[in-house]
């Protein structure tokens, strides 16, 4: 049996593959039978297609390989099910509606996704959910046979030195960044100017004069809509919306344009294009008002303020953050930017361009405070920071002094992988299991092969 490092991203690539849900399969037959889960022909060799579709590689042998995925994956379905392993139904309702708004949005809209899959969004949904279902049971089970596992720090240098000198991974330089930052205020003048082009805008689209999407691409300040005339696919529950923004779309009709309103990135206007229920498409238009180098030099001076007191030891940097910072994503973290896995260690790609050339030019040091520095984010909102730069790796090959972490992540993985092969190695004789003749030759099933069932044509 192959490492399990690849059941969870299989078992994410099946859930995923938007075709899956609706290609119509002209010949199918079961291939094989975990207790009583069936994986069909079209589970394996439309699982490849959709890989070569995406671009991305398809491994020798793939319908032995992604066979061996579908009988671990059902194993493991099988035994959640006997150990009384519960998904409740919301939870597997709100993995569909967040599949369902993606496909929305790739393919431009809830009408267009309907007549693409020749299926209502309700049966597309019926037809993810038992591929949905299975998935969560599955990561649950997994879940519980490793929930013991641990590792030593002993673990982790066995684990590294037994990696070959000439495979250890190459680390660009990284860096621990944490930040004050201030929005200089408009003045007065200039929200009013922006909400008097806005109502002129909105006048203009509701009389005729011109269309909404004509005046988004000439005069929205939204870097992420102006190209396609404000268009969005957006969702009521969502959290990642601005809740002005959710609240004065979903008063309208279809058809129907807001009045100006203010969001945390500016005043906008919305249009309502089409809605069903809690999903909506919409356009708007954002106006962001001009911030003059008056506004902006106040901010400069507070924060240089702030620095002086930093410096001098009156005030912790996360304390700075917590009195002053307006920037909501980092707050939290005590200003400190987060990658991905959340992580506070950023490789320099991870990081806005902004931030990468204010490093370049700085020469700031771990440890140290920036001045207060001017920056354009990519919302087009102008803002002020202080960089506090905790601390900035070299280029380097891994190693643990440096890389303890990672190699410790990979350490228990692997730990866990063989924890699932014994588990495994235990519990297959236990399924009943039938493979259908055209695996019998699948080496990497000899596992499996052994416990199945003799079949024939």
């Amino acid at each position: 049996m192959k490492k399990l490092s690849t059941l969870l991203v299989a078992m994410l690539l099946i859930s995923a593959a938007f075709s899956q849900g609706v290609r119509k399969v002209t010949a199918d037959k079961i291939v094989g039978i975990v207790g009583d889960k069936i994986i069909l022909r079209s589970d394996v060799y439309n699982d490849i297609t959709d890989r070569q579709r995406r671009g991305e590689p398809v491994p020798p042998n793939a319908d032995c390989f992604i066979m061996e995925q579908l009988l671990t994956l059902k194993a493991l379905v099988l035994q959640a099910e006997k150990d009384s392993i519960v998904v409740g139904e919301d939870e597997i309702d709100a993995l569909l509606d967040n599949q369902v708004r993606g496909f929305i949005q790739m393919y431009g809209g809830r009408a267009e996704l309907e007549q693409i899959a020749g299926r209502s969004i309700y049966q597309i949904k019926e037809d993810f959910r038992q591929s949905f279902t299975e998935r969560k049971k599955a990561e649950r089970m997994r879940d519980k046979i490793t929930e013991g596992v641990k590792i030593t720090p002993q673990e982790v240098k066995e684990f590294f030195d037994k990696i070959p000198k000439d495979s250890l991974r190459y680390y660009e330089s990284e860096v621990a960044i944490c930040e004050v930052v201030l929005y200089p205020k408009p003045s007065r003048e200039l929200e009013l100017l922006a909400m008097d082009e806005l109502a002129e805008y909105k006048r203009s689209a509701e009389s005729g004069t011109q269309k909404f999407e004509t005046l988004a691409q000439l005069y929205s300040d939204d870097p992420g809509s102006k190209d396609n005339g404000g268009r969005y696919a957006i969702n009521r529950t969502e959290k990642n919306w601005d809740p002005a923004f959710i609240q004065n779309a979903f008063r309208l009709k279809d058809g129907q344009i807001s009045p100006v309103f203010k969001s945390k990135f500016g005043y906008h206007i919305i249009k309502m294009e089409s809605r069903s229920g809690d999903d909506a498409i919409v356009r708007h238009i954002l106006r962001i008002p001009k911030i003059t180098d008056e506004e902006v030099n106040n901010a400069v001076n507070q924060l240089d303020s702030v620095r002086a007191r930093i410096i001098a030891g009156t005030m912790t940097f996360g304390e700075a953050v917590n009195k002053y910072s307006e920037e909501e994503s980092s707050k939290f973290t005590g200003g400190c930017l987060q990658n991905n896995m959340g992580g506070s260690t950023l490789a320099l790609d991870q990081l806005d361009k902004n931030m990468v050339e204010f490093l370049a030019k700085s020469n700031l040091k771990p440890g140290e405070v920036s001045k207060p520095t001017v920056y354009t984010d990519e919302r087009q909102k102008k803002g002020v920071r202080l960089v506090f730069l905790r601390s900035r790796s070299e280029p380097h090959r891994e190693n643990l002094k440096d890389d303890y972490d990672r190699v410790a992540l990979r350490a228990i993985e692997e730990k866990k992988q063989n924890v699932l092969e014994k588990w495994f190695q235990s519990k297959i004789s236990t399924f009943y299991l039938m493979i259908d003749d055209d695996f019998k030759d699948c080496e990497s099933m000899s596992n499996w092969l052994q416990h199945a069932v003799k079949t024939s044509e």
